[in-house]
């Protein structure tokens, strides 16, 4: 797959986005699938799920930038993605989908930014669970039976607590996907005490 370097402000993919994207292409329920990204950024996650036979790939993000760089990716790639500005669910409201996938800021934050570069990678409040927790929340109204939520996040943001969370709105949840690797610049400003993390892929699947 081949991503072009996204424009300021959309954040660039990592580690976390790689393992997520091959997670996705690993579902068996892919091929005919409709999906959505939350938080597109540069759309990898999307475009490797347009790739790997999705019916329809829709992105959402808040940045006008990412979508333009979803987009520019979609094509490079030769697929197609439906690119929606606005906040998690807000632009698919009333829409249902078979997977949902998200790499979500999750780097703890005093300030959860309105605009501005930052907003790719801050939000996640001072636990850097507060887009993960909404998420997790609303997700269940937004599949289909039988679809899954896929969602990458640190281990300091408490993977127990995802899977509560998706448990308590009625998904059967797990961690199906798991990395170590070194701890990223961003991070690295706000927790200098780390060398390393782990990454996390938790699953929650509506029954």
């Amino acid at each position: 797959m081949h991503i072009i370097t996204p424009l300021p402000g959309v954040f660039t993919p990592r580690s976390d986005t790689w393992l997520l994207a091959e997670v996705v292409r690993q579902q068996d329920a892919l091929p005919g699938a409709e999906v959505l990204e939350l938080g597109t950024g540069s759309g990898a996650i999307g475009v490797s799920a347009a790739k790997g036979g999705a019916r329809r790939v829709t992105v959402v993000d808040v940045s006008r930038r990412a979508l333009v760089t979803a987009s520019l990716n979609a094509r490079l790639n030769g697929v197609r993605v439906v690119a929606r500005r606005g906040d998690l669910f807000a632009p698919v409201q009333d829409e249902r989908f078979d997977i949902v996938v998200s790499n979500p800021p999750y780097l703890p934050s005093q300030r959860i930014p309105t605009r501005g570069a930052s907003r790719a990678w801050e939000g996640g409040g001072p636990d850097g669970r507060s887009i993960l927790a909404r998420i997790c929340a609303e997700v269940p109204r937004h599949l289909n039976p039988g679809g899954s939520v896929l969602l990458v996040h640190s281990s300091i943001n408490g993977v127990q607590r995802t899977l509560d969370a998706l448990e308590d709105g009625g998904l059967q949840a797990a961690v199906i996907a798991r990395e170590r690797g070194s701890v990223g610049p961003l991070l690295a400003e706000r927790r200098p005490d780390l060398d390393e993390e782990e990454i996390y892929v938790v699953r929650g699947r509506l029954q």
